[in-house]
C-alpha cells in the first residue's frame, strides 16, 4: 500500500509526463515547420535567376521571407514553451516564444506577446480573471525538468488538481551567470509586463535601479512592439543603443530568442558610418562636447568657411584676366545663406552666382556683346572658367566643399578657428579642452558633433556628381563586358533576345539583398520605427539630438538610472536631460516648449538580482555622498553577507595585489561554475589583470570588452555597466570614489553587479557607507604569492 507522500509523488510524475507529451508535440510541430520552410527555400533557390525582372524580384522576396522565417524558427529552440494557463471551464492555453498552430490552424502555442498571453503576466489572486492556475514549465533542452504552479482562484480549482512548486523566479535570479543575458520572458513580473505592453506612441522613460530588469524589459518591449505593430515598425527597423560593445555582446541573443532578428545594435560612438570612435579624452572635454552650446559653435565653424574678399583678386583664364570682386562675392554669400540650405548644397548657388559675374567679364574680354552670349556660349565660357587653376583655387577657398570629419578635425587642430567659433559661447578654458592634434582618433563624444555637422553641411554636390560618373563608368564597363560575352557565344546562341544591357542587369540583380538592419546601419540618414536606449542616463544633450534625428516620430523606449550616471555629460534628472530635446514630461507644460511630443515616466521598484544586504550597502554609499535617489527593494537575502578584506599595508603594492589574487582564488573555489568580476579603479585595472593572469590558470582571466565567457573578468566600472556576475571582488573602492566627479555613482554601480557574493579588498580606509564592513570585522588578506614586477603599481 503506497503512502500519502508516494501518492503525491506519483501524481506529480504523471503531471510531468503529461506536460512532456504536450512539449513533445510542440517541438514536433516546430520541426515540421522548419522542414517545410527549408523545402520552400530550396524550391525557390532551385528556380534560379531566369525569367523576367519581376519574376526574379518575386523569387528574391520569397527567399528573404523563408530565410527570415527559418532564422526565427531556429532561434526559439531553447525553452520553446514556458507557461500554461488553466482557465475556467476546463480549457488550457500554453504560452511560449512564438505562436504555433497545427495543420488545421488550431492554436497549439500562444505567442507571449499576444493579448491572449497577457493574463500569464498580469493575473493575480486578487484579480484572477478567467485564470484558475498559472503553471511555469522549466525545460532543459526538450525535456521538462520542473513545474511551478500559482493557484489564482481557489474556489474554481477542480477536484484532483495537482499543484507543484519550485520557485521559478528565484531559481532564475540565482542561477549562475554566463557571458550572455538570457531573456526573462518566462518570469516577467506585473510591473515589468506593464512597461513591455505600454502604448507605442511617444517616448517612454523607464527609471529603474540595479537589478530591476530594465534592460531585459526594454528588449522585451522591442520584441512586443515588433509583434503588435509590425507593419508600422518593421519596415524602418528598430535601433538598440547600448553603452559599449561588451554590453551589446551580452544582450545580442535576447531578441533572437524572442523571435526577432531585424534589429540594429550600436553604441552612440558607432552611429556615424565610416567612423570608429576609439579615442579617449578627459571627462571635462566630453562634458563640453555634450553641451547643447556646441550647436552654436559648430554652426559658427561652418559659417567661418564661407568667406568674403577684402580686396579684388585678378584671375588668369587662358591668358585673359577676370576679377573676383568683393561686392559680388558678398552678395553671392548672402544669397546662398538666405536659402538656408546646408553648406555643400548652398555652395552650388554661391558658385553659380560668382561664375555668372566672371562669365560676363570673360565674354567681354573675348569681345562678345551681351546679346551674343546665348546658352551654348555661356556653357563654353563657364567650362573655360572651371578649367582655370586660378578660378578653381580662389572660388574653392571662398566656399570649400566640406566633410564632417575633415571640418571637426581641422577645428580641433586650429586653436584660432576654435576660439573664433566658440567666442561668446564657450569660455576660453572650455574651448581649450577640445583642442587636440589633427591625427588624434575621434572619441564617442565626437560622434554627435559629426552628426550635427553632417546636417549643417549636407551632401557634397560635386562628390555626388563624381560618384554618379563613377557608377556610369562602371555600368559602361559591365555592358561592354556583357557585349563581348554575347559576341563570343554568337548572337544566334543567345537567340537574339538577350541584350548586353539585360545581361549586365542580371549580374547586378544576382547580388545579395541587404536586410533592413544592414541598410539602416550603413545609412546615416536612416530613420527608425522605434529606438531603444539603454543606460540612457549617460547620454549627453548632443547625443539626444542625434537620436532624435534617427527617430523623428519620437517612438522610443529609454531605460536608465540617474543614480548610476558616470559621465560628466550625463543626466542627474530626467526632466533636465530630456526637456531641451524631447519637450517636457506629460503633465508638465512649460512656456515656449513644444508640447506635441511629451515623454512619460515609468518606474521599476523591485530588485530581482542584488541581495538585500548588498543593496543596503550600496544605498548607504549614495546617502553618505549626498546623492538622493530611490533605491529599489530587493526580494531576497544573500546566502553569504558582503565582507571586507584588508590588504597588508606594510607589503606595499605587491601585498595589495597578492591580497586581491588570494580573494579571487578563494571565491572561485566557492563559486564553482559561475562568473566573477574584479572591478578596480581605472589606473589599477592593468596591474590587477597582469597579476591575476600570472596567478590563475591560462584562459581563466580576461579584461574588459574582451572578457567574453571567461570565469574572471577584470574591468573598470564603465566596462561593467549593465552587466551582472555571480560574484564581484571590488578592489580599492576609495580609488573608484576618487577617480571621477561622480565617484559615488560609480561605486554604486560596482557594488550592485553581483547576484550572490561581494568582497571588498582595500589597503586604504574604506569610504563612508562601506566602513560598516570594517566595523563588523575586516579580514587580513592572505600572504601574497610572487607577483610580476610589471604588475606592481601605486595603490591609493
Amino acid at each position: 500500500m503506497s503512502t500519502g507522500s508516494e501518492q503525491v509523488g506519483e501524481r506529480f510524475a504523471e503531471e510531468v509526463a503529461h506536460e512532456q507529451e504536450r512539449v513533445d508535440a510542440l517541438y514536433a510541430r516546430l520541426d515540421e515547420l522548419r522542414e517545410l520552410t527549408e523545402q520552400r527555400l530550396r524550391d525557390v533557390r532551385r528556380a534560379g535567376g531566369g525569367g523576367t525582372h519581376a519574376a526574379r524580384t518575386e523569387r528574391d522576396a520569397f527567399a528573404t521571407l523563408y530565410e527570415d522565417r527559418l532564422v526565427q524558427l531556429r532561434a526559439v529552440e531553447d525553452r520553446l514553451a514556458f507557461g500554461r494557463l488553466d482557465l475556467r471551464g476546463g480549457a488550457d492555453r500554453y504560452v511560449g516564444r512564438i505562436g504555433l498552430s497545427d495543420e488545421r490552424q488550431e492554436p497549439m502555442l500562444t505567442d507571449w506577446r499576444a493579448p491572449a498571453a497577457e493574463p500569464f503576466y498580469r493575473a493575480t489572486a486578487a484579480d484572477p480573471g478567467d485564470v484558475v492556475r498559472r503553471r511555469h514549465l522549466t525545460l532543459t533542452g526538450r525535456r521538462v525538468t520542473a513545474l511551478e504552479d500559482d493557484v489564482l482562484d481557489a474556489d474554481a480549482v477542480p477536484e484532483g488538481m495537482v499543484v507543484a512548486g519550485g520557485g521559478a523566479l528565484l531559481a532564475a535570479v540565482t542561477a549562475h551567470r554566463t557571458g550572455r543575458m538570457r531573456d526573462i520572458v518566462a518570469t516577467l513580473q506585473a510591473e515589468q509586463d506593464e512597461v513591455v505592453r505600454a502604448p507605442l506612441p511617444g517616448v517612454l522613460v523607464v527609471q529603474g535601479g540595479p537589478g530591476t530588469g530594465k534592460t531585459a524589459v526594454a528588449l522585451h518591449r522591442a520584441a512586443y512592439l515588433l509583434y503588435a505593430h509590425r507593419e508600422r515598425i518593421a519596415r524602418a527597423g528598430v535601433l538598440v543603443v547600448g553603452p559599449n560593445r561588451a554590453f551589446l555582446r551580452y544582450i545580442d541573443q535576447v531578441l533572437p530568442s524572442l523571435g526577432e532578428t531585424g534589429v540594429v545594435m550600436s553604441t552612440v560612438g558607432e552611429l556615424h558610418p565610416g567612423v570608429r570612435a576609439v579615442g579617449v579624452e578627459r571627462d571635462e572635454a566630453a562634458a563640453v562636447k555634450g553641451d547643447l552650446r556646441m550647436v552654436r559653435v559648430l554652426a559658427a565653424s561652418v559659417r567661418q568657411r564661407q568667406r568674403t574678399l577684402a580686396a579684388p583678386v585678378r584671375l588668369d583664364v587662358e591668358g585673359r584676366t577676370v576679377v573676383l570682386r568683393p561686392s559680388v562675392v558678398a552678395a553671392a554669400r548672402s544669397a546662398a545663406r538666405d536659402g538656408r540650405a546646408p553648406h555643400n548644397t548652398a555652395r552650388t548657388a554661391f558658385v553659380r552666382r560668382v561664375l555668372g559675374d566672371l562669365v560676363r567679364q570673360l565674354a567681354s574680354a573675348q569681345g562678345l556683346r551681351r546679346d551674343e552670349v546665348d546658352a551654348e556660349s555661356r556653357r563654353e565660357l563657364e567650362a573655360e572658367l572651371r578649367a582655370s587653376p586660378d578660378v578653381r583655387r580662389e572660388v574653392n577657398l571662398l566656399w570649400m566643399p566640406l566633410t564632417p570629419t575633415g571640418l571637426l578635425a581641422d577645428l580641433y587642430a586650429r586653436p584660432e578657428r576654435l576660439a573664433r567659433a566658440a567666442e561668446g559661447v564657450l569660455s576660453p578654458a572650455e574651448a581649450a579642452l577640445c583642442a587636440r592634434e589633427r591625427s588624434a582618433p575621434f572619441t564617442p563624444a565626437d560622434v554627435p558633433l559629426l552628426d550635427e555637422l553632417a546636417e549643417l553641411l549636407g551632401d557634397d554636390a560635386d562628390a555626388a556628381r563624381a560618384q554618379s560618373a563613377r557608377e556610369a563608368a562602371a555600368r559602361a564597363e559591365q555592358v561592354a563586358y556583357a557585349r563581348g560575352v554575347l559576341e563570343m557565344a554568337g548572337s544566334s546562341g543567345a537567340g537574339g533576345l538577350l541584350s548586353a544591357e539585360a545581361l549586365a542587369d542580371r549580374w547586378n540583380a544576382g547580388g545579395p539583398d541587404l536586410t533592413v538592419a544592414e541598410r539602416a546601419a550603413a545609412d546615416r540618414t536612416w530613420t527608425y520605427g522605434h529606438v531603444v536606449v539603454d543606460e540612457a542616463q549617460e547620454l549627453s544633450a548632443m547625443a539626444w539630438r542625434l537620436l532624435a534625428r534617427r527617430c523623428p516620430s519620437r517612438s522610443m523606449t529609454v531605460v536608465g538610472d540617474v543614480a548610476q550616471t558616470s559621465s560628466a555629460a550625463g543626466a542627474s534628472d530626467w526632466e533636465r536631460a530630456l526637456a531641451p530635446v524631447l519637450g517636457p514630461a506629460e503633465g508638465r507644460p512649460r512656456p515656449g516648449v513644444d508640447l506635441r511630443r511629451p515623454w512619460r515616466l515609468a518606474q521599476l521598484t523591485v530588485n530581482y538580482r542584488t541581495p538585500r544586504q548588498v543593496m543596503e550597502l550600496a544605498g548607504a554609499v549614495l546617502a553618505a555622498a549626498g546623492v538622493s535617489a530611490p533605491v529599489p527593494r530587493s526580494i531576497r537575502d544573500a546566502d553569504v553577507p558582503p565582507r571586507a578584506v584588508r590588504a597588508p599595508e606594510a607589503a606595499g603594492a605587491a601585498g595589495w595585489l597578492g591580497a586581491v589574487a588570494a580573494v579571487v582564488r578563494s571565491e572561485l573555489d566557492l563559486l564553482g561554475s559561475g562568473r566573477m568580476a574584479v572591478v578596480a579603479p581605472d589606473d589599477l585595472v592593468g596591474p590587477v589583470h597582469r597579476a591575476l593572469v600570472a596567478d590563475l590558470p591560462d584562459g581563466a582571466v580576461r579584461r574588459g570588452d574582451d572578457a567574453g565567457d571567461a570565469p574572471v573578468t577584470v574591468a573598470a566600472v564603465a566596462e561593467v555597466k549593465g552587466l551582472e556576475f555571480d560574484a564581484v571582488v571590488l578592489a580599492e573602492p576609495a580609488g573608484v570614489l576618487a577617480q571621477s566627479a561622480r565617484g559615488a555613482n560609480d561605486l554604486y554601480v560596482a557594488l550592485t553587479r553581483p547576484t550572490q557574493r561581494l568582497v571588498v579588498v582595500s589597503a586604504a580606509q574604506l569610504p563612508a557607507g562601506l566602513d560598516v564592513l570594517a566595523e563588523e570585522g575586516a579580514e587580513e588578506g592572505a600572504e601574497p604569492r610572487a607577483v610580476d614586477p610589471d604588475a606592481v603599481a601605486p595603490v591609493p
